[in-house]
């Protein structure tokens, strides 16, 4: 596969509304941004017969605190609430932290960005260009 747009997670030190990032989601973040920048590069991947793909154009960082871009989440929050209920094991071992109402969770992350992006519930999300 060949993409053009790389979707990856909040590689900041903080969230929006400044609560303070994980690591594991600090360097998940950071990886992918250093693999999309290094995919093309032939020196690194000269072992490979297959062409370098540099035709990735943008990365885009859900959850980053300084978010340009959005899509209205509106019409498909009982499909994310059912994704994130997925991981049952997760939510249960998070006992009474607010996260562990997938539902409260992913809706107050929406209403959240929603006054930056028109007023619609919406997952925010920053666009790095390569």
């Amino acid at each position: 596969h060949q993409p053009e747009l790389v979707i990856t997670g909040n590689y900041h030190d903080t969230w929006p509304g400044g609560g303070w990032n994980s690591p594991d989601h600090k360097h998940t973040g950071r990886a992918v941004l250093d693999a999309v920048a290094d995919a093309g590069n032939r020196w690194i991947f000269s072992e490979l017969p297959e062409e370098p793909w540099s035709g990735v154009k943008y990365v885009a960082v859900a959850g980053s605190p300084i978010s340009t871009h959005a899509i209205d989440v509106s019409s498909t929050m009982d499909q994310a609430v059912a994704s994130l209920e997925a991981h049952k094991a997760y939510l249960e071992a998070l006992g009474e932290h607010p996260m562990a109402s997938a539902r409260d969770f992913l809706e107050f992350l929406a209403d959240m960005t929603a006054p930056r992006f028109g007023g619609r519930r919406a997952s925010g999300f920053e666009l790095v260009r390569f």
